[in-house]
């Protein structure tokens, strides 16, 4: 087994969660120290790492945030045979093995620029804010999650936030009964390369049950990151009618308490969800993938008012306003107040010749390597948005259920691609 996984072992046990910053900047501080590399953060908390005095041809770049279910987790890896997956939680290789990587070619003495990005997961936050100079003419991106697959574009996106303020306090004529629901152990996934696999989404799940009950909402919480299908979900309802479940890990729990007057609000929040055309909006035949796609990621009950967040993709930018612009116009009608954030361009893809020469490197150790593009938001199309001159390309191993307590990725896929990555070093660096 190479170098690697005990490499990628040893930063899992690092906090990572998406906010968490100070314990891997400090290891990548002392790592690059010990090997002679300058080590530069900037506000942002985006880490370049590089020699003093670099000629590199080559970025390679990661993000080195992960996919947190619960607050403050740090991955316990299991390990059966050649896969190696987490106990009860995401594993962390999106995109920690691209880390891995770049860790091992700086013990390696590569002269190259290694860029660690902050925040990926809940926004792209570090590449849009980067304040750190790159001078390679080519990068390659650690981040696919897909052996053999050179991707050359990737989807645009836009993340949508929505308020409902709309909470009053009524008497409770009808003798209403209160009711728990709450749903978990969903399959969960991400909310780009997932979209298309039919897994569950819990919000819409407690809202179908919630109107099929001709129910009053009074709380309701659920979803854990905004590029994440929402996996655990409760609400607390009023209903004259015992709520049906609508999927076999749903709970629905009586509540032994009566009240004189109740603190609802609004069913057009309901009646937004039910509705609510949820995943794959179009296909692109030419590319084979998703070329549209939407996803009702989280809902908070905070003080007097309900928020949700979507995120929405295209592989289009035009089609990505119109997505955008008619996902607002929806909301609106149902009393929500909306802004957005988080927007990053989709990379269009570009074949040149340092994507040919991935290409033909690739081939020598898998055949079955191809150009591709992916329905999911890569850092690279911010890149090449503040560096238009760069060639890009983005490589990675086989990483099953992304963002997912499946998450789970081969060993043997891993090493794979980093002989690729070690000839791509060889023949441009």
């Amino acid at each position: 087994m190479s170098q690697i996984i005990d490499i990628f072992k040893e930063i899992t046990s690092i906090p990572r969660c998406s906010g968490t910053h100070k314990p891997f900047i400090t290891y990548m501080q002392n790592l690059s120290q010990e090997a002679g590399f300058l080590c530069i953060v900037d506000n942002h908390k985006n880490i370049l790492i590089k020699k003093e005095n670099s000629s590199a041809k080559l970025a390679f770049q990661s993000h080195y945030d992960i996919v947190c279910l619960s607050d403050n987790c740090v991955p316990v890896i299991v390990q059966n045979g050649d896969i190696l997956s987490a106990e009860n939680s995401t594993l962390g290789s999106d995109n920690g093995i691209g880390c891995a990587y770049m860790i091992q070619l700086i013990l390696d003495g590569v002269d190259a620029e290694y860029l660690f990005t902050s925040d990926e997961e809940i926004g792209l936050i570090g590449a849009n804010n980067l304040a750190l100079e790159l001078k390679a003419p080519y990068m390659l991106n650690l981040d696919s999650e897909e052996e053999a697959c050179i991707c050359i574009g990737c989807a645009g996106g836009v993340d949508i936030f929505a308020t409902n303020s709309n909470k009053r306090i009524v008497p409770n004529d009808e003798n209403l009964d209160l009711y728990e629901i709450s749903i978990s152990k969903l399959q969960g996934g991400h909310s780009g390369v997932d979209i298309d696999k039919n897994i569950p989404n819990g919000i819409k799940l407690l809202a179908k049950t919630i109107k099929k009950a001709n129910a009053k909402l009074l709380d309701i919480n659920g979803g854990e990151r905004i590029n994440s299908i929402p996996v655990n979900v409760k609400a607390i309802i009023a209903s004259k009618n015992l709520p049906i479940a609508s999927h076999e890990n749903m709970t629905i729990t009586k509540i032994d308490t009566k009240s004189e007057h109740l603190n609802i609000y609004d069913d057009k929040i309901i009646d937004f969800i039910y509705n609510f055309e949820n995943g794959v909006r179009s296909l692109n035949k030419d590319l084979g993938v998703v070329q549209n796609s939407i996803n009702l990621a989280i809902i908070k009950t905070r003080l007097d008012e309900i928020k949700i967040e979507l995120s929405a993709r295209s592989m289009a930018n035009d089609e990505l306003a119109q997505l955008k612009d008619e996902t607002i116009k929806m909301l609106e009608v149902h009393n929500f107040k909306v802004t957005t954030d988080g927007k990053y361009p989709a990379w269009k893809p570009d074949i040149n010749e340092f994507t040919n020469k991935v290409l033909e490197i690739y081939k020598e150790v898998n055949p079955k390597a191809s150009l591709e593009a992916i329905h999911a938001g890569l850092e690279c199309a911010i890149f090449k948005d503040k560096y238009p001159n760069i060639k890009v390309a983005s490589i990675g191993p086989s990483i099953e259920f992304p963002h997912s307590k499946k998450e789970r990725v081969s060993i043997t896929s891993v090493e794979n691609v980093f002989k690729v990555v070690q000839k791509i070093v060889k023949e441009i660096s």
